[in-house]
């Protein structure tokens, strides 16, 4: 089977990459699991390949149909979906973000399109599709009202996928992931950043700006069972989704200052208190529209697993990369 991963270069896509091979398998349209050829990782930078010679990497534009075109062929089996403009960018550059996460997944659709045989697709949505005003939980019947250009291309993106879906040009699925935590690396422009940023930095012993107010809460979820989340979505068979396409994720809801003081019971109070508070208004207006309440009855009943608290999501972090404390 040949498995397509767009935004493969990113800190997602190459850990799923890193979980499809350990799979060594993954359901076809029939559901019987087939072994996994190939996998090629698409981002607008290339990626590492590694050492697999399974995995190939393409560097191009999302949102170019003919490279789309030729990267899916004809013999595609399975899409992941997780190229994006992050929303503060989106929010900042209207029209990148319209043509990246709106016109990127239109090509990939379009391209999905053109098999002899629907692929199975997952879509790396975001609960950024809700907005103000919120219901004090969000549930799997909640209007998404998006309220930030990022979560609008969203929202568009899911319900385009749906659409192919009935037409049966794809099995299409959406998953809205809550914010992932705790990402290594460096900060990106998505408005979320500063929810690794409060915890990554100081833990590497630098102090760490929160452009958001302590009181705010956040729907969190680790890097790890974003990609369990993948995986299962796509794994699924297709008579379990019905006809709608698109799920919220389980999480977790924790206040900035739990995380603060989550920080402070796994790794010190001096570790801590390198984190300072600078408002930013420009984060804290897209972040207040997010949800950071919801019950997902419908995610759980199909098998979605969810962290235990935010102090193992921080412990894993951790442990995964080989931090010292004390």
């Amino acid at each position: 089977m040949k498995v397509i991963i767009t935004g493969g270069a990113g800190f997602l896509g190459t850990r799923l990459a890193q979980s499809l091979l350990a799979r060594g398998t993954l359901a076809d349209a029939d559901g019987k699991p087939r072994q996994i050829g190939s996998i090629v990782l698409f981002d607008h930078v290339a990626g590492a390949a590694g050492s697999d010679p399974r995995v190939r990497t393409v560097a191009g534009d999302v949102s170019d149909t003919a490279t789309l075109a030729q990267i899916v062929g004809d013999d595609a089996g399975a899409v992941f979906h997780l190229a994006a403009v992050v929303s503060g960018e989106a929010e900042a550059d209207f029209d990148l973000g319209m043509r990246v996460n709106l016109g990127g997944t239109r090509a990939v659709l379009e391209a999905c399109r053109r098999l002899p045989r629907p692929a199975r697709l997952v879509f790396a949505s975001s609960v950024a599709v809700f907005g103000v005003p919120l219901p004090e939980v969000v549930t799997d019947v909640t209007t998404p009202t998006p309220r930030a250009s990022y979560g609008v291309q969203k929202l568009i993106s899911e319900l385009l996928v749906g659409d192919y879906t009935r037409k049966g040009y794809v099995d299409g699925r959406s998953v809205r992931l809550p914010t992932i935590v705790v990402r290594p690396g460096k900060p990106n422009k998505a408005a979320s950043s500063f929810a690794s940023g409060i915890m990554r930095e100081p833990l590497d012993g630098k102090r760490s700006a929160c452009p958001v107010p302590a009181a705010t809460a956040l729907w969190l979820l680790s890097p790890e069972r974003a990609i369990d989340a993948l995986v299962h979505a796509y794994e699924l068979p297709a008579e379990r989704w019905g006809a709608d396409r698109s799920l919220n994720l389980p999480g977790i809801t924790i206040r900035v200052a739990g995380m603060v003081e989550a920080l402070a019971r796994v790794a010190g109070r001096a570790v801590a208190e390198r984190i300072v508070f600078e408002p930013d208004a420009a984060i804290e207006r897209i972040v207040s529209t997010w949800p950071s309440r919801f019950e997902t009855k419908r995610a759980d009943a199909l098998g979605f697993s969810r962290d235990e608290s935010f102090d193992a999501i921080l412990a894993g972090y951790i442990r995964n990369q080989g931090i010292r404390i004390g």
